[in-house]
């Protein structure tokens, strides 16, 4: 699928006018307070779309950090100047060795690398890759160990360095990749015929205003999001779906899923096959779904405390209205299980003990390391987006995806770009791809408060984060945890979700399983391709880091999905007859079918 993300709309072209105009009335206003803080807001804003969103400040300041202490670091330059000269006698050698040796030439060392395809060790491809390949490792050379610079500023360097190199890897261009070459002599140039067609279509979409996402023949409500439930309850902010059982009895305790407002809910309703709640429903559990609303510029002045207020508070407010007696078993997945941990601490706090059992999928509540998205995250560059948020009322889809796919250029870009505008390839999406291409829209206030807060200042860990004018602590909840980190995950690493182990005195079961953030949590009852390991933690037991704690642990074949059942099930104190549907007499009446219409939007 193409990153419309680098098909800027066409009105981006005019924020320098509107930049110089800006800065020319400026003797002419009379400022007050306010109007200051507008004006501040209006220049960054207008400066952050040239950018694409990054803050030139904080390049400026990284890259003189790195190369002022390069300049005054003589022995890292003289190893530089040796690595270098090392580097080019053996690209001479190898060269000389291609054309002297023909056939008989040593081959390139190219596995795991881009170029690992047969087509590359032929020459001359072979020697354009070995040669970005060594300039490649030069450049981290240089931005590795570097004497007296800021960590944060050769990591900004290297992020940069390493986008500007996989944009000119020769894989990338169709005069220097061997297989586009080929592709193009087979097919008589109409693979680029087909690509130059894909090109255009997309730039096309593209300078739309709302853009409408690429989901191929997926649609929701029709081949996605289709388990059978209804819409009971809806506020400003989400719709709450209760889901139709599909056993004669169910667990006692019902399942209550808060999503990511990142993303929307139906990755845990995929494809019937793909689908975790309808696996779930088979396994004889009720379910609840929050679907949160997809903000607009009208909202943004919505709050991390809105969403906790207004989204979960009221969520669990229905369940218990609807199924009561009984505690919850609660699960959120991503910023989603970042929102249930404040929530259960929460709770917690207020001695409510409606809670049964907490499950964090690919959720921090650490974030000291959470990874390399952090890397973009700083004081002036979360200026420049705040003031890129506050122009519109909310973060751009587009804008976080291409924040995440710049986090793995080759796989989430550049890959595509070859296929889809060089071969001619359009590859139908898949269910998981069809949803990722779904995006969804941040708040100002509350995307603010939780960069800042919460990936910044780290308050949550620290108990200094404050619901309702009152810190909360994880310490003080005592319902146990089922924590899930997938190994690939570079947005919410494993081992940053590994540090709720130290955070809480409730009993936590951490389950580490292959693939990355999406697709080894969605990973169906039955997948040949994954494996996990599992382990549970209890308050008196010592303390064992994430590295120890993955080499002790045996692995196991296949999903994680029916071990989390057990462990729920486990958990569970008996059986019962499925709940009524909504409570019409206590103001959750059936509003519509599911999906509901929030999801839509």
């Amino acid at each position: 699928m193409a990153d419309s993300s680098h098909f800027p709309p066409d009105q981006d072209f005019d924020l320098s006018e509107k930049l110089q105009e800006i800065l020319t009335h400026l003797p002419d206003l009379d400022l007050d307070e306010d109007s200051v803080e507008t004006l501040d807001h209006e220049v960054r804003s207008a400066i952050a779309k040239i950018t694409g969103g990054l803050s030139p400040v904080e390049l400026g300041k990284a890259y003189f950090d790195w190369l002022a202490h390069l300049s005054i670091s003589p022995g890292k330059r003289e190893q530089l100047r040796k690595n270098l000269q090392q580097k080019l006698m053996e690209l001479a050698t190898f060269a000389t060795a291609q054309v002297a040796l023909k056939d008989d030439a040593p081959r390139a060392s190219l596995k795991n690398t881009p170029f690992s395809d047969e087509a590359w060790q032929k020459p001359p491809f072979n020697l354009l890759a070995k040669t970005y390949l060594s300039v490649r490792e030069l450049a981290m050379q240089a931005t590795e160990n570097v004497p007296g610079a800021e960590r944060g500023s050769l990591q900004l360097v290297n992020f940069l360095n390493t986008q500007i190199l996989e944009a000119l890897s020769p894989a990338n261009f169709p005069m220097t990749n061997p297989d586009v070459i080929a592709a193009t002599k087979e097919e008589k140039g109409q693979n680029l015929v087909r690509g130059l067609e894909l090109y255009r279509r997309d730039l096309e979409q593209s300078t739309q205003k709302n853009p409408k996402p690429d989901m191929g023949e997926f649609k929701v409500g029709v081949n996605l999001a289709v388990t059978p439930g209804k819409v009971i309850y809806q506020n400003r902010l989400m719709e709450l779906i209760q889901y139709t059982p599909k056993t004669s009895t169910v667990a006692r305790e019902p399942v209550l899923f808060v999503p990511a407002w990142v993303m929307k809910y139906y990755i845990m309703d995929l494809s019937p096959r793909n689908s975790m709640v309808n696996y779930l429903l088979e396994q004889g559990k009720t379910v609840f779904m929050i679907s949160w609303k997809n903000p607009q510029e009208e909202d943004r002045e919505v709050a991390m405390e809105d969403y906790l207020n207004e989204g979960f508070m009221q969520a669990v407010q229905a369940v218990k209205t609807i199924v009561p007696d009984t505690r919850i078993n609660m699960v959120g997945y991503c910023i989603g299980g970042t929102l249930l941990a404040i929530g259960a601490a929460t709770l917690a706090r207020e001695d409510d003990d409606i809670i049964n059992s907490l499950t964090l999928f690919a959720a921090q509540v650490d974030f000291t390391e959470s990874g390399e998205i952090k890397q973009l995250l700083n004081s002036s560059q979360l200026a420049f987006l705040e003031s890129h948020m506050w122009t519109d009322g909310y973060l751009p889809s587009q804008m976080m995806g291409a924040s995440f796919k710049s986090l793995r250029p080759r796989e989430q870009v550049w890959n595509n770009y070859i296929n889809r505008y060089y071969l001619g390839k359009e590859t139908p999406p898949i269910d998981l791809m069809a949803w990722n291409a779904d995006g969804t829209r941040m708040p100002y206030r509350m995307h603010s408060r939780y960069l800042r807060e919460l990936y910044m200042e780290n308050r949550l860990a620290e108990c200094r984060f404050e619901v309702n004018g009152r810190p909360v602590s994880l310490l003080d909840i005592r319902a146990p945890f089922f924590v899930v980190g997938t190994r690939a995950d570079h947005i919410a690493p494993w081992k940053s979700v590994y540090k709720i182990n130290r955070l809480t005195r409730a009993p936590v079961t951490f389950l580490l399983t292959s693939g990355g953030h999406n697709a080894g949590i969605i990973s169906g009852p039955v997948h040949p391709r994954r494996s996990y390991q599992m382990a549970t933690q209890r308050p008196d037991d010592k303390y064992i880091d994430p590295d120890s704690w993955a080499e002790s642990q045996p692995v196991q074949p296949g999903s994680w999905w029916p071990a989390w059942d057990n462990w729920l099930t486990e958990h569970s104190s008996g059986e019962r007859k499925p709940p009524a549907t909504g409570a019409p007499r206590k103001g959750y009446k059936v509003l519509r079918d599911a999906p509901g219409e929030y999801v839509l939007g």
